[in-house]
């Protein structure tokens, strides 16, 4: 038997670093943690006590090619402290935003896009 103790990373592909980088730096404002030099350029955040990684590899068939948002894609979620300051902030940001506060999920629900359109979740209790 499997015994799943928790998520401990989540990789996506990116095709532009340093544009990847001003999104989950700057926009998100995930603190970006030291990452081994595995030959080809990535980065990794920290998230709580999870990590999230970001691989350069223009060729993967895992991007999505569009920035088009929705809930039924493939995506990961972060939990956030305010539903309002973060859609405040992201508007701010001039980020497009897909909103859904009273999902039937029971937290509420904003989705996002980086700029490779990998999307993202950011949730909080309703």
């Amino acid at each position: 038997m499997i015994e799943v103790q928790n998520i401990h990373h989540v990789s996506l592909a990116v095709t532009d670093i340093e544009r990847a980088k001003m999104f989950y730096n700057e926009i998100l404002c995930l603190k970006e943690i030291n990452r081994p030099n595995f030959g080809f350029p990535g980065a990794w955040y920290e998230v709580g006590d999870q990590q999230l990684h970001l691989i350069v590899y223009p060729e993967a068939n895992t991007l999505r090619g569009t920035k088009e948002l929705s809930s039924k894609e493939g995506h990961f979620a972060f939990r956030v402290k305010s539903y309002d300051e973060t859609l405040r902030w992201l508007k701010d940001k001039g980020v497009a935003v897909y909103e859904n506060p009273t999902s039937k999920s029971g937290f509420a629900q904003i989705f996002v896009a980086d700029p490779d359109g990998n999307l993202i979740e950011l949730n909080t209790e309703q």
